[in-house]
């Protein structure tokens, strides 16, 4: 068996307690001395049957060798081959199955516990030769117009990898079959499958980029157009942009200590190269959401100024309309007031009971000339003011 380039992050070898229990027990199987594992018991195949175990393999030059039931079968085999490598896939593992893991690869306690507890920011962290990465995946669901967001837990060690998931996405099924397709670059080692992991991360950030730049461009027409529920659905998807900037901005610090780490310890220059083009991406998808950010801005303010638009049109036209009301109740109050006049002269002349034109032959006259004279002089007040 050929050895395969030596890939390793941090020291590049193996812990040396696992190295000796390892060598101590390939030492004793050659001896014929090694004793028959027992089998699990109920409980322990109860637990496993139930484990949160999505995928488990072994690798030995970049090649799939054997694919255990258990976290116990994963361990022993991987201390039964020389030069392999394990890649365990969990589901939102148990805390029990974390700390078997813990135990066997020498796992941080504040890792774990950080890979238990979830809803981290996204890091990068050093604990002696193991990674321990935190990433956000992004998924955007067309049916609700939505972004749901999936955290990720990387462990990465000399001769392992260990992915913990607490959502949908990111679908590691695929990255793993995609990355045993191409052997030579698995038998780069752990660094090819983290690499593989957040070439899979950044990429399915492009749909949520296209489907946030269509929701937002929907936004513009919908302002435009004068919809009230327009305010609100600004509000929301801004809500998202930000949400999803927390989750793609740290990782390019995180791609920057990655590259850093990798040229340290002298890893695979096509690896590098690789990676060098995952953070390229990651920062394209950055430049875009602040894009976004500073869009949603201006259309929040575009908003604002139609809304506050709109509401002075509505004011003025009921100004214009109250404006009109009081023109037509001037008309009426005047011509009231000109009929008025003479329906007075007329009430108390008639009232008189000694008539006057039983004294006076032009009283009639004298008072129809009266009346009208009241009228055109009310006329021609009103007619001065305007209001008829």
């Amino acid at each position: 068996m050929t050895d395969r380039p030596i890939t390793r992050l941090a020291t590049l070898a193996r812990r040396p307690h696992l190295l000796a229990r390892r060598d101590s027990e390939l030492a004793r199987a050659r001896r014929g001395s090694l004793p028959a594992l027992p089998a699990p018991d109920e409980a322990s195949a109860a637990s496993e049957a139930g484990s949160s175990i999505v995928d488990s393999a072994i690798y030995v030059q970049g090649r799939r060798v054997t694919t255990p039931p258990s976290l116990g079968d994963t361990f022993r085999a991987l201390r039964a081959e020389d030069d392999a490598m394990a890649w365990i896939g969990l589901y939102r593992p148990s805390e029990k199955d974390l700390t078997r893991l813990a135990v066997e690869f020498d796992l941080h306690e504040l890792a774990v516990e950080d890979a238990i507890v979830a809803h981290q920011r996204p890091k990068l962290e050093r604990y002696g030769d193991t990674l321990f990465v935190v990433l956000r995946a992004a998924r955007y669901v067309d049916a609700t117009e939505e972004v749901e967001f999936g955290e990720l837990h990387v462990f990465v060690g000399p001769d392992f990898v260990v992915t913990v998931r607490h959502a949908e996405s990111p679908n590691l099924t695929a990255v793993r079959r995609r990355t045993e397709a191409d052997p030579s670059m698995l038998a780069r080692g752990p660094e090819a499958v983290l690499y593989a992991i957040l070439d899979a991360v950044v990429d399915g950030y492009a749909p949520v980029v296209a489907g946030l730049e269509n929701d937002i461009d929907e936004i513009e027409t919908e302002v435009f157009r004068g919809e009230a529920s327009v305010s609100r659905r600004i509000y929301e998807l801004s809500r998202e942009v930000v949400e999803f900037q927390r989750a793609v901005r740290p990782l390019r610090q995180i791609l920057t200590a990655l590259r850093a780490g990798f040229d340290k310890y002298q890893i695979d220059e096509e690896l590098q190269s690789y990676l060098r083009d995952v953070a390229d991406h990651a920062t394209e998808v950055a430049e875009r959401i602040d894009g976004f950010r500073v869009a949603l801005r201006d259309i929040l303010t575009v908003n604002a100024t139609l809304v506050s638009q709109r509401q002075n049109e509505e004011m003025q036209a009921l100004s214009e309309a109250s404006n009109a009301q009081n023109e037509e109740v001037k008309k009426i109050s005047a011509w009231a007031a000109i009929l008025f006049a003479p329906t007075l002269v007329g009430t108390i002349y008639g009232m008189n009971f000694n008539m006057p034109e039983l004294q006076w032959r032009y009283g009639y006259p004298f008072a129809l000339v009266a009346m009208l004279c009241v009228s055109v002089g009310l006329w021609s007040v009103f007619k001065a003011r305007r209001w008829i």
